[in-house]
């Protein structure tokens, strides 16, 4: 029970990598604040984390949205007295070529994935360096936003990679109170998006779901897709007593699709 005590907050947790990693914190012995824009998948995840024993507690919240974001970190600090960890895990992306990017599709992927992610950021850090006793911020990037050539969209990329940037920076700035911040960069995930991707793609070029994603299989040197468990349990690790003298990094879980 490596986070006895701690609270933890996962943005993006009713699904996927979110509530895969809001289920290993509360395993690891974390009292869980479970948020997503979908109430019901959030409701759902905290009454999975709860089981495990600990507090568990689902809130509402579009991160795209600043007001969301102060009520969201308001109700974590007044409901479990505190955040000690956040997974800023929340985010969209949309599968498209660089000739075919709207500025529609552009502005939701920034306003989400890179504003919402600043924001959750800078609204934690403020009550982390308030009950001064440090923390850690987990960012989840991806391997598009290092230039995996397989990526969704190139607007998914430049906002994953502002994610990696914005990382570095908060790492610098609040390493004086004892905060890591590092990034998660996941590669090819099997989660109910990238089935929904799939099946669009599918339906957009009449290619079986199944052969997309064994081609996306072989592209992996491992030859396997991540399970949201293995993202996971690298974010248990940054938040638990492994990652205490690790900060401004990024960190591939991917099976070798990007090396650096």
């Amino acid at each position: 029970m490596a986070l006895d005590g701690k609270t933890a907050l996962v943005t993006g947790a009713g699904s996927g990598i979110g509530a895969a990693t809001a289920i290993e914190l509360a395993k690891a012995g974390a009292n869980v604040a479970a948020a997503d824009l979908d109430a019901n998948a959030a409701n759902e995840t905290a009454k999975r984390t709860g089981a495990l024993g600990q507090r568990g507690l689902a809130i509402q919240a579009d991160i795209g949205n600043l007001s969301d974001i102060d009520a969201m970190v308001s109700t974590v600090v007044g409901e479990l007295g505190g955040i000690d960890i956040v997974v800023n895990n929340a985010g969209v992306t949309r599968h498209g070529a660089l000739l075919d990017i709207t500025e529609e599709t552009w502005d939701l992927m920034q306003n989400i994935n890179a504003k919402g992610t600043f924001f959750c950021v800078q609204r934690v850090a403020r009550q982390m360096v308030e009950q001064g006793r440090g923390g850690r911020i987990i960012n989840m990037s991806s391997t598009g936003g290092k230039g995996f050539r397989g990526t969704s969209s190139p607007a998914y990329a430049a906002s994953k990679g502002a994610i990696i940037s914005m990382t570095y920076i908060a790492a610098v700035q609040l390493a004086p109170h004892d905060i890591n911040v590092n990034a998660i960069c996941p590669g090819l995930v099997d989660t109910p998006m990238l089935r929904g991707m799939l099946a669009q793609r599918s339906n957009d070029t009449g290619t079986p779901v199944q052969q997309l994603f064994e081609g996306l299989e072989n592209m992996v040197p491992l030859g396997r897709l991540d399970d949201p468990e293995d993202v996971a349990a690298m974010a248990a690790f940054l938040a638990g007593p492994g990652g205490r003298n690790i900060t401004g990094q990024t960190i591939n879980i991917d099976g070798g699709l990007v090396m650096n």
